[in-house]
């Protein structure tokens, strides 16, 4: 993994469970419709973040590596 993250939503998937807040407090905010978005889209590579991703119930958290695009999460099968 890379020193820093490129961190999306897909917001036509996000249910709002809210489960990136749980692990990444710092790193999600639900907006009004309870659709999460990254507080900062290229963060600096951390487990919560990752964390966060992996709990989503629909992952719905995409991470890629920003100098190349490559998957972090979900892993390309």
């Amino acid at each position: 993994m890379g020193d820093r993250w490129h961190v999306e939503v897909d917001r036509s998937v996000c249910i709002g469970s809210a489960q990136c807040l749980h692990h990444a407090p710092r790193a999600f905010r639900l907006d009004p419709a309870r659709q999460s978005h990254p507080v900062d889209p290229d963060p600096d590579a951390a487990e919560p973040i990752l964390a966060a991703a992996e709990s989503c119930p629909v992952e719905a958290i995409l991470i890629t590596l920003p100098e190349n695009g490559e998957a972090v999460f979900p892993p390309e099968d």
